[in-house]
């Protein structure tokens, strides 16, 4: 290894092996454990059922009329409450609404909730130290015990615990009361939080001499040299009322089970005193943790005095040793690789912000399909499920601490704790995960608005101290978007960043990039948020423009699957992608967004858009274009995929752009059997000898370089994708990857007919169902052949029968005005989604799916003993659908405040319009180009007699008359053209323009238009 600063060798490159302590006692080999007495109850226990809940306020976080004053105390009448098991999202089963809601909280409402648990203990408790714990709770959780308050906790993200010792009933018979007060404020997020108890809860029954909360600190400082050791620092708590002296011993298991180490070390601990002990074990020739193979080993603790057990705890850990150079990138166990990674923030789509440990890991496999090895817990730390599920799987972790610090985003986020609590926050974040081997970087921050204040580099330093207090092994970085040119010397952003191990940086172009790294050559970099393209599955537009403009239509807001939808700080994902492939010094990325979530709507900020658009699979879980354009990159096996994904809604001989994503260089694309030409990719290296595949036909994606496009160091500005333009012709459309002339891959796109029937499968990427928990079950709307129809609707309806329930309902459509917790939404491009959750119970699981006229679908799944009765969906209450009849309608709306309505108000100032101006970004310049043709129609709840239709067409310097026009109307087969159609053109600047016809009886009329200049109608009327 180049010899390094030294202040970069002990903070970065020893980082992830562990910090050197004192050895006091060594086992190299195995040997039996002495006979001694064990404890007789179980450390902990499960404290999820059996819960009441009430919604005191939607609306609120104030107890109108003071309902709630003694939910506290013991005799409280709770038995009107809803029962609960917890983890529990109140939010998440309330209907979606746009009164005293944003879009930054999905359009769902928070407010006060109170929960209630009763329960006895035995009198064999007596004695013992019992706590309560509680992974997170949304938020400001204020916890009660019998009647008396125990203490409060704000921040929603890191748990906490209470000591319930002296106050507790334990004769068997006298119920104890937990309540819990939890408040929702809205806006306290910018994305969907939840609301409630969203994380586990345990009860923790001790003797009062046992290992700490969060005691154990397992590090492997010496992998890189060849070593095993395995260092253990243990704190041993006494809260007895006398001096012991405790014998703190551990043994080691291999991923077998095996013993492969023991070791005991002497603890003299003063009464209600916590002592610290300090051990090393030797495991010869220790399988490693890595991203390929995720190895755990497991470390029991015994604390043992006068020959007896008093507590037992075991963690999980892995051998592993990371390396974040600033020249070389990152590497695990010495072997270079870059952080394919993908932020995600900390819901699970139809189940709201509920942790389910299956969910967890349905949706990390999802991710690992794509080619991640890396996430981001944006942007805040994670539930440790989560940690578990990662370190299982093979995905290294970057565990953020906070979205703001002491300058807020919002009324009522994290600043008005910041200062407070910030300190024991961080400090709970670390201890929670500092035994993982998947969690290789610390982050103190997201986007803080301090880090360019003066106070900044103040607050960077204690966030900075607190986590390396805990752990000085990993790195400690922040992501930031504050960086986007090179700090002046002596300013905030420059003082943090000396004090910082790295620093993530979001949506900086690669000049910027490139100018970090050259200022501070002893930090490293990476990208903390990267592309953040939008996109809607299964839509398409305009692929031949780099950044297209947005539909405002009611009803049609989605955006382009082209990766050509961005907003203005926003990059593409090929631009995102060449960039950190060709930057030997650039960690790597963490995709911006790994699914669509719920809140933040952009582009759209409207009721009912509930979802983001960032996501390379959609909130249902199901795949867009973007998840195979970046599993094109981030994987090797042979792959190939065809976008559009739909060969069925275009018109006969209408050009279609084909964009095709593969790992193989040379594709053919096939069309009814006849070929459409062969094209390849060349065979590229970057500049220190890394192989690509890329194209040689210029993307055109950057307007800073001299080319146009996006330059690589070795002078490559191609495209990660080939391009074909087919004339449509139904049939069946096939992309065939060869490698030395043989099939390795084929992708296939049919042509639909009517819809049929509906298809239920398993969406178990990667592997299979995790036993005893969320199941996804996906309904496809097929023809006759099988072919996904890939329409919007039917309406869809789920049922399960056996021991298991509809959980939730998703369709990833982002404008979708319904909620999640019903059994009925309709298919939307054919698909959705039903998570079906086990109940616990005997016998399989029957999940049908149904819509009128479908033959139905369905599905047998093996029931289990473990689950929930009172879990997501229990309280699941089908809400009828109100018809929308949209008395105007257009195909393509510009801007929101051109929508269809507008023709219909009587004002000739508005109207509707396709014209849109889309705003520069900083590598592509601003884009407002007309459209072809559009549309805008006229419908009624019932049917009309009409002979014309009458528009005023705006005309000015940017709006021009059509220069031709269609008109159609509704029939029972569609729309069909109108016969004797007589077009009189307006003369003025917003003359009518009339458009007479042979009466027809119809419900809906339809004109459409050719241009060659954006439209304008000010008014519409039919007669």
């Amino acid at each position: 290894m180049p010899e390094q600063p030294s202040g970069l060798r002990r903070r970065v490159v020893l980082g992830g092996a562990g910090a050197a302590v004192a050895v006091s006692a060594v086992a190299p080999v195995a040997r039996a454990a002495e006979a001694l007495t064990q404890p007789a109850a179980a450390r902990e226990s499960d404290f999820t059922t059996g819960w009441r809940f009430a919604l005191a306020n939607p609306d609120g976080v104030t107890d109108p009329g003071g309902r709630f004053a003694d939910a506290p105390k013991p005799g409280f009448d709770d038995s009107a409450w809803q029962l609960v098991d917890v983890p529990h999202d109140w939010s998440i089963e309330l209907p979606p609404t746009d009164q005293g809601t944003n879009s930054g909280s999905g359009f769902f409402r928070g407010g006060l909730g109170w929960y209630r648990k009763s329960f006895t203990l035995p009198p064999s408790l007596d004695g013992k130290r019992v706590s309560v714990e509680f992974d997170g709770v949304y938020s400001d959780a204020h916890v009660y015990l019998n009647g008396e308050l125990l203490g409060h906790h704000p921040y929603a993200y890191t748990g906490f615990a209470f000591d319930l010792t002296g106050r507790l009933h334990t004769d068997g018979r006298t119920p104890n009361v937990v309540a819990v007060r939890a408040t929702n404020p809205l806006p306290s997020s910018r994305w969907y939080s939840g609301s409630g108890i969203f994380r586990r809860v345990r009860l923790v029954v001790t003797e009062p001499v046992h290992v700490a909360r969060h005691g154990t600190f397992v590090t492997t400082p010496d992998i890189a040299a060849g070593g095993g050791t395995v260092r253990v620092a243990t704190d041993v708590a006494n809260e007895s009322g006398a001096a012991v002296t405790a014998q703190v011993r551990t043994t080691v298991t291999d991923p077998a089970g095996r013993v492969v180490a023991t070791g005991s070390v002497a603890a003299a601990v003063a009464a209600g005193r916590t002592a610290t002990t300090l051990s090393g074990l030797q495991v010869e020739r220790p399988q490693l943790w890595s991203t390929g193979a995720p190895k755990l080993y497991r470390l029991r603790t015994d604390v043992v005095v006068a020959g007896r057990v008093l507590d037992t705890t075991t963690v999980d850990f892995g051998f592993r040793h990371t390396e974040f150079h600033p020249d070389n990138g990152f590497s695990l166990n010495g072997v270079p690789m870059k952080l394919r990674g993908v932020n995600l923030h900390a819901s699970q789509g139809a189940l709201g912000a509920v942790i389910d440990p299956a969910a967890l890991e349905h949706q990390m496999r999802l991710m690992l399909a794509m080619g991640v090895n890396a996430l981001r817990t944006a942007h805040n730390p994670p539930d440790p499920q989560l940690v578990t599920v990662c370190e299982r799987l093979g995905i290294v972790m970057m565990v953020e601490a906070f979205d703001c610090w002491r300058t807020g985003k919002l009324e009522y986020d994290y600043h008005r704790d910041f200062d407070e609590w910030s300190g024991r926050d961080i400090a709970e974040m670390v201890h929670a995960a500092k035994n993982s081997p998947a969690v290789v970087l610390w982050s103190i921050g997201n986007e803080v608005p301090d880090a360019s204040m003066a106070g900044g580099p103040e607050i960077a330093a204690g966030l900075i101290a607190a986590v390396r207090a805990i752990d000085p092994t990993r790195p400690i970085v922040m992501g930031t978007d504050r960086y986007r040119s090179v700090p002046a010397p002596g300013s905030p952003q420059d003082l943090i960043l000396k004090q910082l191990d790295g620093l993530g940086v979001n949506y900086n172009n690669a000049e910027s990039v490139d100018g970090l790294h050259r200022q501070y050559p002893d930090k490293f970099f990476f990208e903390s948020e990267t592309s953040s393209e939008t996109s809607t599955r299964g839509c398409y537009q305009e692929p031949e423009l780099l950044n297209t403009g947005e539909n405002h239509t009611p009803g049609k807001r989605a955006t382009s699957s082209y990766d050509n939808n961005l907003a203005s700080w926003t990059l593409s994902g090929e631009y995102s992608l060449k960039k950190d492939r060709d930057r030997k010094y650039c960690q790597g990325q963490f995709l911006w967004a790994g699914q669509d979530y719920l809140g933040e709507p952009t582009p759209y900020d409207v009721f009912p858009v509930k979802t983001s658009f960032f996501g390379a699979v959609d909130s249902a879980g199901l795949p867009k274009d973007a998840f195979h354009l970046f599993r094109s990159q981030w994987t090797t096996a042979p792959m190939v995929h065809l976008t559009p994904m739909d060969w069925t809604n275009h018109r006969p001989g209408e050009p279609v752009a084909v964009w095709v994503y593969s790992t193989v260089d040379t594709v053919e694309l096939v069309l009814n059997g006849k070929s459409l030409g062969v094209k390849k990719f060349d065979h590229k290296t970057t500049v220190d000898g890394r192989p690509y595949l890329e194209t040689s036909e210029p993307s055109g994606d950057d307007k800073h370089a001299p080319s146009g496009s996006y330059t690589s160091p070795n002078g490559g500005t191609g495209k990660l994708h080939l391009t074909w333009t087919v004339p449509f012709a139904p049939g069946t459309l096939t992309a065939i990857a060869r490698a030395g002339g043989r099939e390795v891959a084929r992708d296939e796109l049919v042509t639909a007919g009517p819809p049929r029937a509906v298809k239920l499968s398993v969406d178990a990427p990667g592997g299979g169902v995790v036993a005893g928990a969320m199941t996804f079950v996906t309904a496809s709307v097929v023809d006759a052949h099988g072919v996904v129809v890939p329409a919007d609707g039917p309406v869809l309806r789920f049922t399960a029968t056996g021991p298991g329930r509809v959980a939730g309902v998703d369709n990833g459509r982002q404008e979708l005005a319904q909620g999640y917790q019903q059994p009925t939404i309709p298919a939307f491009k054919g698909l959705a989604v039903a998570v079906i959750a086990a109940t616990g119970g005997r016998g399989p699981i029957t999940v049908t799916a149904s819509a009128p006229g479908l033959a139905p679908g369905e599905l047998t799944l093996p029931g289990t003993s473990s689950g929930q009765r009172n879990g997501p969906g229990a309280r699941a209450a089908e809400v009828a659908a109100v018809p929308v009849v949209s008395t105007a309608d257009a195909s393509y709306s510009g801007a929101p405040d051109t929508l269809p309505s507008a023709m219909l108000d009587g004002n000739p100032a508005t109207g509707w319009s396709n014209y849109y101006l889309k705003p520069a970004t900083s590598t592509l310049n601003a884009v407002s180009r007309p459209r072809a043709e559009d549309w805008v129609s006229l419908a009624w709840p019932s049917a009309q007699r009409i002979s014309a239709v009458t528009a005023n067409f705006v005309v000015d310097a940017k709006l021009a008359l059509p220069v031709a026009a269609e008109v159609a109307y509704r029939t029972a087969r569609g729309f069909e053209p109108v016969r004797n159609l007589r077009i009189t053109w307006g003369t003025g600047a917003n003359d009518p323009t009339s458009f007479a016809f042979d009466p027809v009886g119809t419900t809906e009329v339809r004109v459409t238009m050719t241009a060659k200049g954006f439209l304008r109608i000010s008014a519409l009327l039919a007669r």
